[in-house]
Protein backbone atom coordinates (compact mmCIF):
# COMPACT_ATOMS: atom_id res chain seq x y z
CA UNK A 1 0.00 0.00 0.00
CA UNK A 2 1.62 3.22 -1.16
CA UNK A 3 0.69 6.82 -0.48
CA UNK A 4 2.33 9.95 -1.82
CA UNK A 5 1.64 11.64 1.51
CA UNK A 6 -0.31 9.38 3.90
CA UNK A 7 -2.65 11.15 6.28
CA UNK A 8 -1.31 11.94 9.68
CA UNK A 9 -3.69 10.47 12.21
CA UNK A 10 -5.71 13.18 13.90
CA UNK A 11 -5.40 16.91 13.75
CA UNK A 12 -5.50 17.40 17.52
CA UNK A 13 -2.98 16.26 20.08
CA UNK A 14 -3.97 12.87 21.48
CA UNK A 15 -3.77 13.37 25.23
CA UNK A 16 -3.74 9.61 25.76
CA UNK A 17 -0.19 9.57 24.41
CA UNK A 18 0.88 12.23 26.89
CA UNK A 19 -0.91 10.42 29.69
CA UNK A 20 0.85 7.11 29.10
CA UNK A 21 4.24 8.67 28.43
CA UNK A 22 3.85 10.48 31.74
CA UNK A 23 3.00 7.16 33.39
CA UNK A 24 6.06 5.61 31.73
CA UNK A 25 8.31 8.33 33.12
CA UNK A 26 6.94 7.83 36.63
CA UNK A 27 7.32 4.05 36.30
CA UNK A 28 10.92 4.32 35.08
CA UNK A 29 11.74 6.44 38.14
CA UNK A 30 10.09 3.96 40.53
CA UNK A 31 11.55 0.88 38.84
CA UNK A 32 15.11 2.26 39.06
CA UNK A 33 14.97 2.42 42.86
CA UNK A 34 15.93 -1.06 44.15
CA UNK A 35 13.90 -2.61 46.97
CA UNK A 36 11.15 -0.05 46.52
CA UNK A 37 7.75 -1.50 47.36
CA UNK A 38 5.99 1.31 45.49
CA UNK A 39 7.50 -0.04 42.25
CA UNK A 40 5.07 -2.96 42.52
CA UNK A 41 2.40 -0.71 41.00
CA UNK A 42 4.27 -0.53 37.67
CA UNK A 43 3.47 -2.69 34.66
CA UNK A 44 6.75 -4.63 34.62
CA UNK A 45 5.48 -6.79 37.49
CA UNK A 46 2.34 -7.88 35.68
CA UNK A 47 3.37 -8.62 32.11
CA UNK A 48 6.16 -9.01 29.60
CA UNK A 49 6.51 -5.37 28.51
CA UNK A 50 7.23 -2.42 30.78
CA UNK A 51 7.58 1.36 30.84
CA UNK A 52 10.52 1.37 28.40
CA UNK A 53 8.38 -0.31 25.72
CA UNK A 54 5.63 2.27 26.21
CA UNK A 55 8.14 5.13 26.10
CA UNK A 56 9.77 4.00 22.85
CA UNK A 57 6.49 3.24 21.06
CA UNK A 58 4.93 6.60 21.95
CA UNK A 59 8.18 8.39 21.07
CA UNK A 60 7.97 6.90 17.59
CA UNK A 61 4.37 8.02 17.24
CA UNK A 62 5.04 11.59 18.35
CA UNK A 63 8.24 11.90 16.29
CA UNK A 64 6.41 10.88 13.11
CA UNK A 65 3.42 13.06 13.96
CA UNK A 66 5.60 16.16 14.41
CA UNK A 67 8.31 15.78 11.77
CA UNK A 68 6.16 14.35 8.98
CA UNK A 69 4.12 17.54 9.20
CA UNK A 70 7.30 19.59 9.09
CA UNK A 71 8.46 17.73 6.00
CA UNK A 72 5.07 18.22 4.38
CA UNK A 73 4.98 21.99 5.01
CA UNK A 74 8.67 22.96 4.92
CA UNK A 75 10.23 20.29 2.75
CA UNK A 76 12.31 17.19 3.39
CA UNK A 77 15.55 19.09 3.97
CA UNK A 78 14.06 21.43 6.56
CA UNK A 79 12.20 18.59 8.27
CA UNK A 80 15.40 16.55 8.46
CA UNK A 81 17.32 19.52 9.87
CA UNK A 82 14.68 20.03 12.57
CA UNK A 83 14.74 16.33 13.41
CA UNK A 84 18.53 16.32 13.72
CA UNK A 85 18.31 19.42 15.89
CA UNK A 86 16.16 17.37 18.24
CA UNK A 87 18.80 14.62 18.17
CA UNK A 88 21.38 17.19 19.26
CA UNK A 89 19.11 18.32 22.11
CA UNK A 90 18.76 14.71 23.25
CA UNK A 91 22.52 14.21 23.06
CA UNK A 92 23.25 17.34 25.11
CA UNK A 93 20.65 16.27 27.68
CA UNK A 94 22.27 12.85 27.93
CA UNK A 95 25.77 14.26 28.39
CA UNK A 96 24.60 16.68 31.09
CA UNK A 97 22.76 13.86 32.85
CA UNK A 98 25.82 11.62 32.47
CA UNK A 99 28.08 14.23 34.12
CA UNK A 100 25.75 15.09 36.99
CA UNK A 101 24.97 11.42 37.58
CA UNK A 102 28.63 10.36 37.64
CA UNK A 103 29.65 13.29 39.86
CA UNK A 104 26.86 12.53 42.34
CA UNK A 105 27.84 8.87 42.53
CA UNK A 106 31.53 9.75 42.92
CA UNK A 107 30.75 12.28 45.65
CA UNK A 108 28.77 9.74 47.67
CA UNK A 109 31.34 6.99 47.03
CA UNK A 110 34.14 9.14 48.47
CA UNK A 111 32.26 9.38 51.74
CA UNK A 112 32.52 5.74 52.64
CA UNK A 113 30.27 4.14 50.04
CA UNK A 114 32.82 3.04 47.47
CA UNK A 115 30.73 -0.01 46.52
CA UNK A 116 28.47 2.35 44.56
CA UNK A 117 31.23 2.79 41.96
CA UNK A 118 30.88 -0.84 40.89
CA UNK A 119 27.16 -1.01 41.52
CA UNK A 120 26.48 1.90 39.15
CA UNK A 121 29.20 0.95 36.65
CA UNK A 122 31.30 4.10 37.09
CA UNK A 123 34.48 2.53 38.50
CA UNK A 124 36.07 2.88 35.06
CA UNK A 125 35.85 6.66 35.42
CA UNK A 126 38.25 6.44 38.36
CA UNK A 127 40.64 3.92 36.83
CA UNK A 128 40.68 5.18 33.21
CA UNK A 129 39.01 8.62 33.18
CA UNK A 130 40.05 9.83 29.71
CA UNK A 131 39.23 6.62 27.88
CA UNK A 132 35.98 6.15 29.77
CA UNK A 133 34.81 9.73 29.20
CA UNK A 134 35.71 9.45 25.52
CA UNK A 135 33.62 6.30 25.21
CA UNK A 136 30.86 8.03 27.14
CA UNK A 137 30.77 10.82 24.56
CA UNK A 138 30.46 8.12 21.89
CA UNK A 139 27.54 6.59 23.84
CA UNK A 140 29.45 3.34 24.31
CA UNK A 141 30.00 3.75 28.03
CA UNK A 142 26.88 4.14 30.13
CA UNK A 143 26.47 4.11 33.90
CA UNK A 144 23.67 2.00 35.36
CA UNK A 145 20.17 3.16 34.30
CA UNK A 146 21.46 5.54 31.60
CA UNK A 147 20.58 3.27 28.67
CA UNK A 148 17.29 4.66 27.37
CA UNK A 149 18.43 8.07 26.11
CA UNK A 150 21.33 6.68 24.01
CA UNK A 151 18.86 4.27 22.43
CA UNK A 152 16.49 7.15 21.67
CA UNK A 153 19.34 9.26 20.23
CA UNK A 154 20.52 6.53 17.86
CA UNK A 155 17.02 5.67 16.65
CA UNK A 156 16.14 9.33 16.08
CA UNK A 157 19.44 9.93 14.24
CA UNK A 158 18.57 7.16 11.79
CA UNK A 159 14.92 8.15 11.51
CA UNK A 160 15.02 10.78 8.67
CA UNK A 161 15.43 8.36 5.71
CA UNK A 162 12.89 5.98 7.22
CA UNK A 163 10.44 8.84 7.69
CA UNK A 164 10.88 9.91 4.06
CA UNK A 165 10.06 6.35 2.99
CA UNK A 166 7.20 6.09 5.46
CA UNK A 167 5.55 9.24 4.11
CA UNK A 168 5.34 7.51 0.74
CA UNK A 169 4.80 3.91 1.78
CA UNK A 170 4.18 3.28 5.51
CA UNK A 171 3.80 -0.47 5.05
CA UNK A 172 7.08 -0.77 3.14
CA UNK A 173 8.92 1.20 5.83
CA UNK A 174 7.44 -1.00 8.55
CA UNK A 175 8.43 -4.10 6.58
CA UNK A 176 12.02 -2.85 6.26
CA UNK A 177 12.14 -2.22 9.99
CA UNK A 178 10.79 -5.69 10.71
CA UNK A 179 13.44 -7.18 8.42
CA UNK A 180 16.20 -5.44 10.39
CA UNK A 181 14.64 -6.77 13.61
CA UNK A 182 14.63 -10.34 12.29
CA UNK A 183 18.19 -10.10 10.95
CA UNK A 184 19.38 -8.70 14.30
CA UNK A 185 17.99 -11.79 16.03
CA UNK A 186 19.40 -14.18 13.45
CA UNK A 187 22.91 -12.71 13.32
CA UNK A 188 23.20 -11.24 16.85
CA UNK A 189 23.55 -7.66 15.67
CA UNK A 190 24.08 -5.13 18.41
CA UNK A 191 26.15 -2.02 19.14
CA UNK A 192 29.33 -2.62 21.11
CA UNK A 193 29.55 -1.24 24.63
CA UNK A 194 32.57 -0.15 26.63
CA UNK A 195 34.53 -1.81 28.13
CA UNK A 196 32.86 -4.99 26.84
CA UNK A 197 29.61 -6.53 25.70
CA UNK A 198 26.75 -4.92 23.83
CA UNK A 199 24.10 -2.29 24.49
CA UNK A 200 21.49 -3.24 27.06
CA UNK A 201 18.82 -1.90 24.66
CA UNK A 202 19.79 -3.29 21.27
CA UNK A 203 18.99 -0.50 18.76
CA UNK A 204 18.63 -2.96 15.88
CA UNK A 205 15.77 -4.61 17.77
CA UNK A 206 14.16 -1.68 19.57
CA UNK A 207 13.91 0.39 16.39
CA UNK A 208 10.98 -1.84 15.40
CA UNK A 209 8.86 -0.64 18.31
CA UNK A 210 9.71 2.97 17.48
CA UNK A 211 8.82 2.37 13.83
CA UNK A 212 5.54 0.73 14.79
CA UNK A 213 4.63 3.88 16.67
CA UNK A 214 5.55 6.00 13.64
CA UNK A 215 3.55 3.70 11.35
CA UNK A 216 0.50 4.11 13.58
CA UNK A 217 0.83 7.90 13.32
CA UNK A 218 1.13 7.89 9.52
CA UNK A 219 -1.94 6.01 8.43
CA UNK A 220 -1.75 2.77 10.40
CA UNK A 221 -3.89 4.06 13.23
CA UNK A 222 -7.11 3.62 11.26
CA UNK A 223 -6.39 -0.07 10.72
CA UNK A 224 -5.39 -0.50 14.36
CA UNK A 225 -8.64 1.10 15.52
CA UNK A 226 -10.59 -1.16 13.17
CA UNK A 227 -8.93 -4.17 14.78
CA UNK A 228 -9.57 -2.76 18.25
CA UNK A 229 -13.30 -2.55 17.48
CA UNK A 230 -13.35 -6.30 16.85
CA UNK A 231 -14.63 -8.29 19.81
CA UNK A 232 -12.47 -11.22 18.74
CA UNK A 233 -9.31 -9.09 18.84
CA UNK A 234 -10.34 -7.62 22.18
CA UNK A 235 -10.94 -11.08 23.64
CA UNK A 236 -7.59 -12.33 22.33
CA UNK A 237 -5.83 -9.25 23.74
CA UNK A 238 -7.39 -9.69 27.17
CA UNK A 239 -6.51 -13.40 27.12
CA UNK A 240 -2.87 -12.65 26.28
CA UNK A 241 -2.64 -9.96 28.97
CA UNK A 242 -3.99 -12.44 31.53
CA UNK A 243 -1.59 -15.13 30.29
CA UNK A 244 1.34 -12.72 30.65
CA UNK A 245 0.17 -11.84 34.17
CA UNK A 246 0.07 -15.51 35.20
CA UNK A 247 3.49 -16.30 33.72
CA UNK A 248 5.15 -13.18 35.16
CA UNK A 249 3.60 -13.79 38.58
CA UNK A 250 4.76 -17.41 38.57
CA UNK A 251 8.32 -16.25 37.88
CA UNK A 252 8.35 -13.34 40.32
CA UNK A 253 6.74 -15.25 43.19
CA UNK A 254 8.76 -18.44 42.54
CA UNK A 255 5.63 -20.49 41.83
CA UNK A 256 6.96 -22.27 38.78
CA UNK A 257 5.12 -25.49 39.56
CA UNK A 258 1.77 -23.97 38.50
CA UNK A 259 2.86 -23.97 34.85
CA UNK A 260 4.89 -26.39 32.66
CA UNK A 261 8.63 -25.91 33.13
CA UNK A 262 9.23 -25.56 29.39
CA UNK A 263 6.73 -22.70 29.24
CA UNK A 264 8.35 -20.87 32.13
CA UNK A 265 11.82 -21.35 30.67
CA UNK A 266 10.70 -19.78 27.39
CA UNK A 267 9.82 -16.51 29.13
CA UNK A 268 12.51 -16.53 31.81
CA UNK A 269 14.68 -14.58 31.53
CA UNK A 270 12.59 -11.98 29.77
CA UNK A 271 14.74 -10.90 26.81
CA UNK A 272 14.59 -7.14 27.13
CA UNK A 273 17.89 -6.47 25.37
CA UNK A 274 16.72 -7.87 22.05
CA UNK A 275 13.04 -6.95 22.51
CA UNK A 276 11.59 -10.45 22.51
CA UNK A 277 8.53 -10.85 20.23
CA UNK A 278 6.28 -11.59 23.19
CA UNK A 279 7.10 -8.15 24.63
CA UNK A 280 5.78 -6.55 21.42
CA UNK A 281 2.67 -8.73 21.47
CA UNK A 282 2.03 -7.83 25.09
CA UNK A 283 2.33 -4.10 24.42
CA UNK A 284 0.03 -4.36 21.40
CA UNK A 285 -2.51 -6.33 23.44
CA UNK A 286 -2.46 -3.62 26.11
CA UNK A 287 -2.86 -0.97 23.40
CA UNK A 288 -5.94 -2.69 21.96
CA UNK A 289 -7.52 -2.85 25.40
CA UNK A 290 -6.73 0.80 26.13
CA UNK A 291 -8.06 1.98 22.75
CA UNK A 292 -11.31 0.12 23.43
CA UNK A 293 -11.76 1.26 27.02
CA UNK A 294 -10.30 4.77 26.82
CA UNK A 295 -11.65 6.77 23.85
CA UNK A 296 -9.72 9.74 22.56
CA UNK A 297 -12.46 12.18 23.57
CA UNK A 298 -12.77 10.85 27.14
CA UNK A 299 -13.55 13.84 29.37
CA UNK A 300 -11.25 12.58 32.11
CA UNK A 301 -8.25 13.50 29.97
CA UNK A 302 -9.14 17.15 30.61
CA UNK A 303 -9.53 16.70 34.35
CA UNK A 304 -7.31 18.33 36.96
CA UNK A 305 -6.60 14.91 38.47
CA UNK A 306 -4.77 13.66 35.37
CA UNK A 307 -3.24 17.02 34.50
CA UNK A 308 0.09 16.32 36.31
CA UNK A 309 0.54 13.03 34.44
CA UNK A 310 -0.27 14.58 31.07
CA UNK A 311 2.09 17.52 31.62
CA UNK A 312 4.85 15.06 32.60
CA UNK A 313 4.24 13.30 29.29
CA UNK A 314 4.37 16.57 27.36
CA UNK A 315 7.66 17.59 29.00
CA UNK A 316 9.00 14.07 28.70
CA UNK A 317 12.72 14.74 28.16
CA UNK A 318 13.13 17.01 31.19
CA UNK A 319 11.01 14.77 33.41
CA UNK A 320 12.88 11.66 32.28
CA UNK A 321 16.30 13.15 33.06
CA UNK A 322 15.19 14.42 36.47
CA UNK A 323 13.60 11.06 37.24
CA UNK A 324 16.79 9.14 36.44
CA UNK A 325 18.84 11.40 38.70
CA UNK A 326 16.26 11.22 41.50
CA UNK A 327 16.22 7.43 41.26
CA UNK A 328 19.88 7.45 42.36
CA UNK A 329 19.07 9.83 45.20
CA UNK A 330 16.20 7.59 46.26
CA UNK A 331 18.41 4.50 46.06
CA UNK A 332 21.03 6.19 48.22
CA UNK A 333 18.50 7.29 50.86
CA UNK A 334 16.90 3.86 51.15
CA UNK A 335 20.22 2.02 51.27
CA UNK A 336 22.16 4.33 53.58
CA UNK A 337 19.55 5.75 55.92
CA UNK A 338 16.30 3.84 56.11
CA UNK A 339 14.58 1.19 54.05
CA UNK A 340 11.35 1.31 56.04
CA UNK A 341 8.13 1.08 54.09
CA UNK A 342 7.14 4.62 55.05
CA UNK A 343 10.49 5.86 53.74
CA UNK A 344 9.95 4.07 50.46
CA UNK A 345 6.57 5.77 50.10
CA UNK A 346 8.03 9.17 51.03
CA UNK A 347 10.96 8.86 48.61
CA UNK A 348 8.65 7.80 45.78
CA UNK A 349 6.08 10.52 46.48
CA UNK A 350 8.65 13.31 46.82
CA UNK A 351 10.43 12.19 43.66
CA UNK A 352 7.20 12.20 41.64
CA UNK A 353 6.26 15.58 43.13
CA UNK A 354 9.61 17.01 41.99
CA UNK A 355 9.10 15.56 38.50
CA UNK A 356 5.67 17.21 38.35
CA UNK A 357 7.16 20.50 39.51
CA UNK A 358 9.80 20.36 36.77
CA UNK A 359 7.15 19.57 34.15
CA UNK A 360 4.94 22.49 35.15
CA UNK A 361 7.91 24.83 35.40
CA UNK A 362 9.09 23.91 31.89
CA UNK A 363 5.56 24.32 30.55
CA UNK A 364 5.34 27.78 32.12
CA UNK A 365 8.86 28.82 31.07
CA UNK A 366 8.17 27.94 27.43
CA UNK A 367 5.34 30.47 27.40
CA UNK A 368 7.88 33.19 28.18
CA UNK A 369 9.50 32.66 24.78
CA UNK A 370 6.33 33.62 22.93
CA UNK A 371 5.85 37.34 22.22
CA UNK A 372 3.21 39.00 24.36
CA UNK A 373 0.08 40.62 22.93
CA UNK A 374 1.60 44.06 23.58
CA UNK A 375 4.78 43.12 21.68
CA UNK A 376 2.75 41.80 18.76
CA UNK A 377 0.65 44.95 18.66
CA UNK A 378 3.73 47.17 18.86
CA UNK A 379 5.48 45.23 16.09
CA UNK A 380 2.39 45.41 13.88
CA UNK A 381 2.08 49.16 14.47
CA UNK A 382 5.74 49.88 13.83
CA UNK A 383 6.11 47.93 10.61
CA UNK A 384 4.29 50.30 8.23
CA UNK A 385 6.10 53.36 9.60
CA UNK A 386 9.44 51.65 9.20
CA UNK A 387 8.64 50.64 5.64
CA UNK A 388 7.54 54.22 4.85
CA UNK A 389 10.74 55.65 6.24
CA UNK A 390 12.80 53.33 4.05
CA UNK A 391 10.91 54.39 0.98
Amino acid sequence: MTHENPPISGSRRDLRLDLFRGLANWAIFLDHIPNNAVAWVTTRNYGFSDAADIFVFISGYTAAFVYARRMATQGILAGTALLLRRVWQLYVAHILLFVFYAVAIGYVAQRGHSHLLDEFNVAGLIEHPIATLSQGLLLKFKPLNLDVLPLYIVIMAGFPPLLVLMRRSPDLALGASAAVYVLAHLFDWNFTAYPSGGWYFNPFAWQLLFTMGAWAALGGRGRVQALARSNIVLAASVAFVIFALVVTSAIRFHSRDILPAALIDFFDPNDKTNLAPYRILHLMALAFVVIRLLPRDWRGLRSLVLRPLIVCGQRSLEVFCVGIFLSFVGHFILEMYSNAFITQIAVSAIGIALMIAVAFYRTWSRTLDAPSAVEKHFAAGRRPAQQGAIK
